[in-house]
């Protein structure tokens, strides 16, 4: 239950004291990533990376052109 005035009106995170608010999680509307659930519980999380997107197989193991 939010009890904090500027939680209610605007949320912790635009807390001009929200970094160092001791009570954030107590009063406050503020849940630590870890404890908040993610969109998708049951699937592992995709993380793109160097080598992802459309065209990501077709130079593997290729040289690079020289200019």
């Amino acid at each position: 239950m939010t009890l904090c005035p500027i939680a209610l009106a605007v949320g912790c995170k635009k807390c001009p004291a929200f970094k160092i608010c001791p009570l954030k999680t107590v009063i406050g509307d503020y849940r630590p990533e870890s404890d908040a659930p993610s969109p998708a519980a049951g699937q592992p999380a995709k993380h793109p990376g160097k080598h992802s997107g459309k065209h990501a197989g077709k130079r593997a193991g290729r040289p690079k052109r020289r200019k």
